[in-house]
């Protein structure tokens, strides 16, 4: 990997890890979730070794006990603590990294950044992450913020960028490093400082909102001061349906398709690509949190009085029900909304008898959308069992819930990877969608199974076009069936027990 520092190493504020100019483009912010560091710098026990509790004590002892119970609040852990899944910053990370006119800058251990860094490389991000090492000496002298200062204040350039987003991980948290008090604007950049600690932040679904929402409350505080940048983007007359959480490219143009018979239009996207977006999407007639998690996005939607409405137009009964509240919400009339859903919900009703599913499953996810999948899988003829995501249950999940378990669907927030293998063991399905672990497991057993994230979230889900859209993935892997009947067969007992290579005690086979 390239590593290119902006000055020498020796003394240097700013490190570039990978990509293409210091900065090009990167993420993560909020002033409002940082505190104020005390005068008590992190001791050893601070250090990434230390566990969760002692972090978490490290932190609250160094003035982040206020942004410790905004996280604990907005993303309430299960009783397992969290579960199983990579680093939560990588999620606001990849969130800036596809901003345009964006700096990230991290600010935590090398090997954290590394990884980070690399994983959104791998994922396809081409923009550079700008880095703040520090060493015990700058951590406890407080050093590293006067680095982070002096990083800030080097990229500072509104040429190229709008904003520019500084992440604590976790031991700058633990030590207490002052974001917050960095300036608010620099040159005309904004600065935005977040923490995104592991121990603070469960699931890196949720630490795109982390991001978001400290986002929003900035542009918030922008539009309420005076005049903002237009979008660059074609600018509608209608009143528009903000739509809170990542999807599918095709998704916001099919929503937009359905609510236009309401005299309403898609906003923008939040997350969004570009600053001046956000403004946009604040300005919204009503927003909708297609992912239900995005709690500290809604709550500025609300602080700037926008009605929130949950789940989304998937399937035949959750379009109907989604049109009905997004129509309720911006004051349309009844006859106009069941007008509207006329049009759609025939069509949508013969795309899910066109491309049945006859098959049982367990789904399991991290993504927040998990919910949806299984009312579209179940409204396509599946034998739905069960759905858990590592996500927590939210107002705005509460009805795509009670939905599903009136149909006999048992759901399991903030679900661990035990619990998605209890669920496969316990109902035996045909086939099994999942994290890559549940994979692993499934496939282990002859089962056929896929991976949540890419060959299932990458789908539409929404309107006519997500009525069939998961079908052909899934009848085609449930076909495979004989060929893993066929692989077992010819590796029996290979790989297994005591010829697999690993014994997990002294005296295993030779």
């Amino acid at each position: 990997m390239d590593e290119r520092p902006t000055q020498t190493d020796q003394g240097s504020p700013l490190s570039v890890e990978d990509g293409d100019q210091a900065g090009r483009e990167s993420d993560h912010g909020s002033p409002v979730l940082d505190s104020v560091v005390n005068d008590r710098p992190a001791s050893a026990t601070g250090s990434c070794h230390g566990g969760k509790a002692e972090m978490d004590r490290a932190a609250r002892a160094n003035g982040k006990s206020a942004m410790l119970d905004q996280l604990k609040s907005d993303y309430p852990t299960g009783p397992h603590d969290q579960p199983q899944s990579m680093c939560p910053a990588f999620g606001s990370l990849r969130v800036g990294l596809r901003m345009r006119r964006t700096a990230t800058v991290l600010s935590g251990s090398a090997c954290c950044v590394y990884g980070l860094t690399f994983t959104s490389h791998f994922y396809g991000a081409k923009r550079s992450v700008g880095y703040v090492p520090f060493n015990s000496e700058t951590l406890v002298t407080g050093k590293l913020y006067e680095d982070v200062r002096d990083a800030v204040h080097t990229l500072a350039d509104p040429e190229l960028y709008d904003t520019i987003v500084v992440t604590n991980l976790c031991v700058p948290t633990a030590s207490g490093v002052p974001l917050r008090a960095l300036p608010k604007e620099i040159n005309g950049v904004r600065i935005i400082g977040i923490d995104v600690p592991g121990f603070g932040v469960p699931t890196h679904a949720e630490a795109k909102d982390v991001l978001a929402g400290a986002m929003l409350a900035y542009a918030r505080r922008e539009a309420e001061q005076g005049p903002v940048a237009a979008p660059s983007t074609a600018v509608t007359d209608k009143p528009t349906v903000a739509l809170i959480g990542e999807m599918f490219p095709a998704d916001p143009v099919s929503i937009s398709r359905l609510i236009e018979p309401l005299g309403l239009a898609a906003g923008p996207v939040v997350p969004t690509r570009e600053w001046r977006e956000l403004y946009s999407a604040l300005d919204c007639a009503v927003a909708a949190a297609i992912h239900p998690f995005y709690t500290a996005s809604v709550r500025e939607f609300e602080a700037a009085g926008r009605a929130v409405i949950g789940s989304a137009p998937v399937g035949l009964s959750g379009t109907a029900a989604w049109l009905d509240a997004v129509g309720n919400a911006a004051g349309v009339a009844p006859a106009i909304i069941d007008a509207a859903k006329g049009l759609v919900l025939n069509p949508i009703a013969a795309a899910l008898k066109a491309s049945p599913i006859n098959a049982r499953i367990t789904l399991s996810g991290y993504e927040g959308s998990e919910l949806l999948v299984g009312r579209l899988l179940k409204e396509s003829g599946a034998d739905l069992r069960y759905v858990g995501t590592a996500c927590p249950k939210t107002r705005w999940s509460a009805d795509d819930a009670a939905w599903l378990e009136a149909n006999g669907v048992m759901v399991k927030f903030r679900a661990s990877l035990e619990d998605d293998i209890a669920a496969f063991e316990e109902f035996s399905p045909d086939l099994a969608i999942g994290t890559t672990p549940v994979v692993q497991h499934v496939k282990q057993r002859s089962v056929p199974a896929l991976y949540f994230t890419n060959l299932i979230s990458a789908r539409p889900l929404m309107g006519i076009a997500g009525a069939g859209s998961l079908a052909t993935v899934i009848n085609a892997a449930i076909a495979g069936k004989a060929r893993f009947d066929r692989m077992s067969d010819f590796f029996e007992g290979v790989g297994t027990g005591a010829t697999a290579g690993v014994w997990p005690q002294v005296g295993g086979p030779v």
